[in-house]
């Protein structure tokens, strides 16, 4: 495992991104791909299921609100395997109460909880906390995010 100052290259790393909307998939793919991680999508739970069951990846990134088999279900299912110790990033565009996202938050391999629109900047770096990885040099989200206008001083 290549070490890089401060992390593990993100390189190394497969997240899989579940969420039924084909553009919230795009536009999430893209910016873990942005990242330097590799990147494994699905549409539905059922498949996200299957695609942990062939190649375990190291972050799955999972909509709450699926058809069929919803957010929480996955998460559940995921917990008895050898995918258990997973962590889970859970998304929504849903407005939750903060009772049902702490029971959420208590899910052993949930380990964070981001509301939409998705800041990518949040995402990017959240991943990397995670997993431990360190964010590429010349263009993450991250930095794009810290050079913006209001970075400066005053």
């Amino acid at each position: 495992m290549e070490q890089l100052s401060g992390g593990i290259d993100p390189k190394e790393k497969l997240v899989l991104i579940v969420d039924d909307d084909e553009s919230i998939l795009d536009l999430l793919e893209h910016v873990v791909k942005k990242e330097g991680f590799r990147v494994d999508r699905a549409t539905d739970g059922q498949e996200a299921i299957r695609k942990v069951d062939v190649a375990i990846p190291d972050a799955i990134v999972l909509d709450f609100m699926l058809p069929g088999m919803g957010g929480f279900e996955v998460a559940k299912e995921l917990q008895s395997g050898e995918a258990r110790s997973v962590p889970i990033l859970v998304i929504t565009g849903r407005k939750i109460d903060q009772a049902t996202i702490d029971m959420i938050l208590q899910e052993s391999n949930v380990r964070e909880y981001i509301e939409k629109p998705i800041k990518p900047a949040v995402l990017a770096g959240r991943l990397h906390k995670l997993l431990g990885t360190k964010a590429p040099s010349g263009g993450g989200f991250d930095r794009q995010q810290r050079r913006g206008g209001l970075s400066g001083s005053w």
